[in-house]
């Protein structure tokens, strides 16, 4: 019997909703048992955290395949085999229970060993991971997301301990936990761990020395006891300096040589959509950027803001049926930093646009922005993208920030295609 008519059945989707988060296990046990249980065999690193989870996965997944490593891969961005990495369509990062499934079976058939999960709070809470049996856990960091669904920061958080917690209990192995020792929730991470093993820059058993920021990308030395790696990440962001070494640290809990771990976080050129330059023969700078909460706004505009010549001019929204708190705070952030600001659609969902708009706006006229002279409201996300770039003069660098390498836009009549790479693109090449 096809399992998902199974779960239908066993469950009616009333029922499935009153018993959530029991609705998902249900659902993840059936499947599960049905398909004998494909990642039981695999080593599985599961790295959860509010932002950088994509960039370490990919980090990780590229430092094991360049040391011989048979590894997939299952991220917000892609998932795949070796450097086969189709792009994710789904609007989640760890997808429904039957796709889970289903990738981890068909990466099974191609011989992979070891599997790197982007595994988020929301996949925690409602036990869609029931079965995966994690061997390392790791944590980038912890701020406050998802309230809409979580409702309170502790929650959230301990949603994500969730992890560890499956990784220091599933079965004999390392069970291991790689921990941002500088996060605030580092010592409960830690708690939750058989053997953790933190970093930092200022703080941790491996931490990242004589750091060097450029925009092509970040240089450090990271120490750990007597070895010094020599760590060059090509993508650009101090944040990068954290992701990075968290690879660094898992690298050294497999066992991986110095030059395996150096070269293969040196081996990732790019992640789509996470600091993502668009070239068009335009004289100013053009980045496209996932940044959607506001602690990836603060880190990123502080990065940014003191290596720019001309304007820093941004351009976000804020998505509907998500925690509304956050949405002013992001428009403070933006207007403290940004020499202009402009608010547009980011799946709005079935929510009024123009008041997501405004509650953003509220933030940005916190911070000494004025409507319609440096604060700029243009709903429709094609033509803010077209205005934004418009406003842009030679030596300007131009931030699009909120959808990065999502593939679809989700509106009041449903999803629609987008890629905001390749839009800017066609835009600039109209501009140029």
């Amino acid at each position: 019997m096809n399992p998902r008519k199974l779960v239908k059945g066993l469950i009616p989707k009333a029922l499935f909703e009153i018993l959530e988060p029991y609705g998902h296990l249900v659902e993840a046990i059936i499947y599960q048992s049905l398909n004998g249980f494909p990642a039981k065999e695999l080593k599985v690193i599961g790295v959860t955290g509010t932002n950088g989870k994509t960039t370490t996965c990919f980090l990780i997944h590229r430092m094991l395949h360049e040391a011989g490593f048979k590894v997939g891969l299952m991220t917000t961005v892609g998932y795949g085999v070796g450097q086969d990495i189709k792009p994710q369509i789904e609007h989640m990062t760890t997808v429904s229970v039957p796709q889970l499934v289903k990738r981890v079976r068909d990466m099974r058939s191609q011989g992979i060993e070891w599997l790197v999960l982007e595994t988020t709070s929301h996949a925690l809470a409602q036990h869609r991971v029931w079965g995966i049996p994690y061997d390392i856990a790791v944590m980038t960091n912890v701020t406050h997301e998802h309230l809409d669904y979580h409702k309170t920061f502790e929650r959230y958080r301990d949603a994500k301990r969730m992890l560890f917690k499956q990784t220091n209990s599933y079965r004999k192995g390392m069970r291991a936990g790689v921990i941002n020792a500088e996060d605030p929730s580092a010592g409960l991470f830690a708690s939750d761990i058989k053997h953790p093993l933190l970093y930092g820059v200022k703080s941790g058993d491996i931490r990242a020395e004589s750091v060097k920021l450029d925009p092509k990308g970040v240089q450090y030395m990271a120490r750990y006891k007597e070895v010094g790696y020599d760590i060059k990440c090509h993508i650009p962001g101090s944040f990068n300096v954290y992701n990075s070494l968290a690879a660094v640290c898992v690298g050294n809990l497999l066992g991986l040589s110095k030059s395996q771990i150096e070269q293969g976080i040196a081996a990732l050129e790019s992640v789509e959509g996470r600091m993502t330059s668009i070239k068009e023969g335009q004289d100013f700078s053009v980045i496209v950027d996932f940044a959607h909460t506001p602690d990836s706004f603060e880190k990123l505009f502080a990065d940014i803001r003191p290596v720019i010549k001309g304007k820093l001019i941004v351009m976000f929204g804020s998505a509907g049926r998500r925690d509304e708190s956050k949405r002013a705070e992001q428009g403070r952030i933006a207007g403290k930093y940004a020499d202009e600001v402009v608010v547009t659609e980011e799946d709005d969902r079935d929510v009024d646009g123009v008041e997501i708009m405004e509650q953003i706006a509220s933030g940005a006229k916190e911070a000494g922005k004025e409507l319609d002279k440096n604060l700029f409201l243009v709903h429709d996300r094609s033509k803010a993208i077209e205005f934004t770039l418009r406003r842009a003069s030679k030596g300007d660098t131009v931030l699009l920030l909120g959808k990065g390498h999502e593939k679809t836009i989700e509106r009041s009549d449903g999803e629609h295609p987008w890629n905001e790479i390749e839009s800017t693109k066609k835009i600039l090449a109209s501009l140029v």
